[in-house]
């Protein structure tokens, strides 16, 4: 294994990369002081530069590497350590077994090891899981909550945007038995990133331009399972929260405001603060604000902005957390880095500071 010591860096390639997340994990890792990029790989029939796909990354990616190569298991374990898999969900699941089988540690951005349930998954995904020995493996990945497991972990899965930072923002509450788990309503807003690079009819210009709306709420979003999974796992019950998406009309940026109802009616503000204070003291990547958080305050960083608040109607008291994160980079490839970071035992702010 590569430790912090050995003076050695960590090989990383990436498997799809010519997405919104395999940008930009191309550039953190080349800004990573302890890592190399070594191989670009593509599933496309004709293998692209990726300078013509992202020309942000003239002059920084030379030849050899901004040339994409095929998916060659052989040669991506020769000169890689890790692998992360930026392919698309349903996808990553037919790469992720022979990247294992190769000696490689693999990080997948998809949904397709988040949740531990085949069925669940099957249900959710309309697809049968093809790996369920891994599945059942996968360690996730949301440093802050389930470090333990991360440190050797040969398969993370790295959490979805909205999960993300809705297990940041609900954890403290959860650990210290401060909120009933009955009835959490967490309403979200993330930029039209966080849909994926493909084109698609409701992020036209034209449609998604001085627009706000929700959507997935019809049958629920793919993501309230994750969420539900998480929270469950750390309040060691079920927990089944009301999740709503909105769409907002810029680049990228998540913000969620979430409701939850008091344990204790006579609970204080100070109380449920010094939850998130204890929760999160010395995590590099949660900042505590007083007042509500903004993405424009975390875009194109790895942070996760939280406020706590304890509002009063009459006599009925409300709990309302709110969260902030860049869903490219802290909910999705900052993330994976810092998953890499943890599971190859690197300082885990290396490359995102």
């Amino acid at each position: 294994m590569t430790t912090a010591s050995d003076n050695v860096k960590t090989r990383a390639a990436i498997i799809g990369c010519t997405g919104y997340t395999g940008y930009h994990l191309v550039d953190l890792l080349l800004r990573h002081p302890g890592a190399e990029l070594t191989y670009l790989a593509s599933h496309r029939a004709v293998l692209p530069d990726l300078r013509d796909e992202f020309p942000q990354l003239s002059g920084r990616l030379d030849d050899e590497v901004a040339q994409t190569r095929p998916i060659d298991f052989e040669a991506i374990a020769e000169s890689a350590d890790v692998a992360f898999l930026g392919l698309p969900h349903k996808a990553a699941m037919a790469y992720a077994p022979k990247l294992l089988d190769a000696g490689l540690r693999v990080i997948d951005l998809s949904a397709d090891y988040r949740l531990s349930d085949q069925a669940l998954y099957e249900e959710v995904y309309d697809v049968k899981h093809d790996d369920p020995r891994n599945l059942a493996e996968a360690v996730y990945g949301i440093p802050e909550l389930f470090r333990k497991d991360l440190p050797g972990a040969t398969l993370v899965a790295n959490p979805g945007c909205y999960p993300t930072a809705a297990a940041l923002a609900v954890a403290p509450l959860l650990s210290h038995s401060l909120v009933k788990t009955e009835r959490i309503v967490i309403n979200a807003a993330s930029g039209v990133t966080g849909a994926g690079k493909s084109p698609k009819p409701s992020l036209h210009f034209p449609e998604a331009n001085q627009a706000f709306g929700a959507y997935g709420v019809i049958g629920g979003h793919r993501h309230q399972p994750e969420i539900a999974q998480t929270l469950s796992r750390i309040a060691g019950h079920e927990v089944s929260p009301l999740f709503v998406p909105h769409l907002l009309p810029v680049d990228r940026g998540i913000l969620e405001t979430i409701y939850l109802e008091p344990h204790d009616p006579d609970v204080t503000e100070e109380e449920l603060i010094d939850a998130f204070v204890d929760a999160y003291a010395g995590e590099p990547f949660v900042r505590l604000r007083e007042s509500p958080p903004n993405i424009k305050h975390v875009v194109g960083t790895n942070f996760c902005d939280l406020s706590v608040r304890l509002t009063t109607q009459g006599d009925v008291k409300t709990v309302v957390v709110f969260a902030a994160e860049d869903n490219m980079i802290k909910g999705a490839s900052g993330q994976a880095v810092q998953n890499m970071n943890a599971v190859f035992e690197l300082d885990e702010t290396a490359g995102l500071l």
